[in-house]
Formats: C-alpha cells, sequence, structure tokens
C-alpha cells in the first residue's frame, strides 16, 4: 500500500470538527448505556436464578471445582497442605443483618453483571471511535490489543471465580481460632470478597497486554524480563500470598502457577532487545 493510503485515514479524520467528535461520542455514549441497561434488566430478572447457582456456588460442596479436586485427590487430606475436598458436608449460610441489603445486593450485582457482559460492546464502541485516526497498520495492532486485552479480563474473572475465591473462601471460613468462636458470614462481607477477587484477577491478568504496550513505546524490552525471572518468581510469590491469604501451599500454587505463566507469556510478546551498532554492522 502506498503512503498515500496510509495518510488517508488520518486526513479524513481531520475533516471532522471538534463538535462531530463530541457528537459521534455522545452517540457512542448512548449505544452503550442502552446496552448496559437491556442487560441490567435482564440480570435484575434473572438475578435470584443467578445468586443462587452461581454466585453462592461455592458456598457448599456441590461447586464444580470441589467435586474436581475431590476426584483428583481420591479422598487424599494432608493437613496443612491440602483441604479436604471429600467433605460433603461443608456448607456455609450467607446470613443478612441489614433491612436494605438483600435489596440493594440485588440492585448492585445485577449492575455489575451487567457491566461485565456489555464490556465487549463498549471495547467495540472504543474501537469504532479511535478507528478512522488510525493508519492501516496501526488499525491491526489495536484491534489485537482490544480483543486480546478482553479476552485476558475474562479469562482473569473465569480463573478468580472457579479457583482463587473459592479456594480462600473454603479455607478462612474453615479456619478458627477457638472453639468457642463460631464463623458467621455476612452477605455484605461474602460479595465484597466475591466481587474484589474477580475484578483483581480480572486486571492481574492484563499483565501480558500491559507488557506488550510497554514494549511497543520501548520501555520493555524482553532482556529486561529475562534477567528479572528470579525476583520475579519472588514478587509473584508475595502477590500470590496477598490475593490468598489462605497460606497454605495447596492454594498458594494454585494462585501462583497462573501468575508465573502470565510472566513467561509477557517475555513472549514483548520486543527483543535492539542489537548494538557494532552488531548491526557484522
Amino acid at each position: 500500500m502506498s503512503a498515500e493510503g496510509e495518510n488517508k485515514a488520518p486526513q479524513e479524520e481531520q475533516e471532522m470538527s471538534f463538535w462531530d467528535h463530541l457528537e459521534t461520542l455522545r452517540w457512542a455514549i448512548f449505544r452503550v448505556l442502552g446496552a448496559v441497561l437491556v442487560f441490567l434488566i435482564g440480570c435484575f430478572i434473572a438475578m435470584p436464578h443467578i445468586f443462587d447457582t452461581f454466585v453462592l456456588g461455592p458456598t457448599t460442596s456441590d461447586f464444580f471445582i470441589y467435586k474436581w479436586f475431590a476426584a483428583l485427590s481420591h479422598g487424599v487430606h494432608i493437613n496443612g497442605i491440602m483441604p479436604d475436598f471429600g467433605d460433603d458436608s461443608f456448607h456455609v449460610d450467607i446470613i443478612n443483618i441489614n433491612v436494605a441489603t438483600q435489596f440493594m445486593t440485588h440492585i448492585t450485582t445485577s449492575f455489575w453483571f451487567a457491566l461485565v457482559l456489555a464490556f465487549p460492546y463498549l471495547i467495540y464502541e472504543i474501537w469504532k471511535f479511535i478507528k478512522p485516526a488510525l493508519f492501516p497498520k496501526e488499525q491491526w495492532g489495536v484491534r489485537l490489543a482490544f480483543l486480546c486485552g478482553t479476552g485476558l479480563f475474562y479469562l482473569g474473572c473465569v480463573v478468580g471465580y472457579s479457583l482463587v475465591f473459592p479456594l480462600t473462601f473454603r479455607f478462612l471460613t474453615q479456619y478458627t481460632i477457638g472453639e468457642i468462636v463460631t464463623n458467621q458470614i455476612s452477605l455484605n462481607s461474602y460479595m465484597a470478597n466475591f466481587m474484589t477477587i474477580l475484578f483483581v484477577m480480572g486486571l492481574v491478568f492484563e499483565i501480558p497486554m500491559v507488557a506488550w504496550i510497554l514494549s511497543q513505546m520501548g520501555l520493555l524490552r524482553k532482556g529486561f524480563l529475562k534477567s528479572y525471572r528470579r525476583m520475579a518468581v519472588v514478587v509473584l510469590l508475595v502477590l500470590a500470598a496477598m490475593i490468598t491469604p489462605s497460606g497454605d501451599p495447596f492454594t498458594l500454587s494454585i494462585v501462583f502457577l497462573p501468575l508465573y505463566m502470565l510472566y513467561e507469556v509477557s517475555i513472549l510478546v514483548v520486543k527483543a532487545d535492539e542489537p548494538l551498532d557494532g552488531d548491526e554492522d557484522e
């Protein structure tokens, strides 16, 4: 493609005035809000079923990840290292102590679920808005970044829901400082930890995307990540311990391994070190 063709998109974009851009952005925001409203209504209607089967799934021994680990361990239970996933009596009652908490939880949970479901459409609208100002080569890179970033965020949420939250929740609810003290988990406490872990894991899984962006900006190179791999292992272990305060080696390793894999993926996606002048001459 000629240089004239490559510059065509930005030149056409310059013909739009500031108010034209503002009007385009305004309608994009309206469409996103409309999509969120549609998902919000749908989630609000379906929330009683979603809440019992999905949100409160980790509170019983019937949760799928508990069943999988029970089958893999074949009833093996090592105290302090591996939880007893074969315990079919595990059940935690979530209590409510405030009058309006259940109603407000219904609304807020529906809203957050609507945002998560509408997130791909939000990314699409952002892409449509900035696309005319990009060169064809830039469009491919930004499109790939949007797709990968969205996919990684959802993957992080899945890992948070399937592994990090249920394992952390099960450990903390079964932990007691004394035999007299009984754990009673409030709805507010459960939802705060549930949403926080899912959101944090979604952000953590953006590490390769952040590394790629920094690489494109010339701020990060492959050699730097390779040289600090050992230090990164220590930092990731500390981060895994912060995400999972349970402290048992099994849960810690379940969280650490995906984080380390993300670091290795980051090494693959960043640019290689620029050759020295002497190397180029050779």
